[in-house]
């Protein structure tokens, strides 16, 4: 499988921005950064970050979510409906069946809570996504 890291983000994409202005630069040339937004929006914030490539809506969420080796996004990305009902079922669905591994940023949402999570600045849980995305990148080469 090529080396892919795909970021998925909805709403305004700040998340997902956030994660490739912080992983980018820390990997290597034959790594490739693809930005699947839920909305355009997203997706455009996601490519000004730095993403290579960047598709948005659920069509291209479904067909390239598997596409890496490594998904990283904000937890509402598995939520059917979630943020605020941008990830749509079938959008859902593609994230968790595809044959990769899941990196989530843990954001508060106002229909569930994460028990046992100690409450820390969103920058500090990204940081964190992005440290385990690079530990596995390493691992690989």
């Amino acid at each position: 499988m090529k080396k892919r890291i795909v970021v998925v983000d909805g709403m305004g994409g700040g998340i997902g921005a956030q994660i490739i202005e912080r992983l980018k630069p820390s990997l290597g040339p034959g790594v490739e950064v693809l930005a699947l937004g839920a909305n355009s929006g997203a997706t455009e914030r996601m490519m000004k970050a730095g993403a290579d490539r960047g598709a948005s809506g659920e069509n291209a969420v479904r067909v390239s979510v598997g596409s890496g080796m490594l998904i990283i996004g904000p937890i509402g990305i598995l939520i059917p409906n979630g943020m605020l009902g941008e990830i749509t079922p079938a959008m859902a669905e593609a994230v968790m069946a595809a044959p990769c591994e899941r990196i989530l940023v843990p954001v508060a949402q106002d229909h569930f809570a994460l028990a046992g999570l100690e409450p820390r600045p969103l920058g500090y849980y990204i940081d964190t996504a992005v440290g385990i995305a690079k530990s596995r990148i390493d691992a690989i080469e």
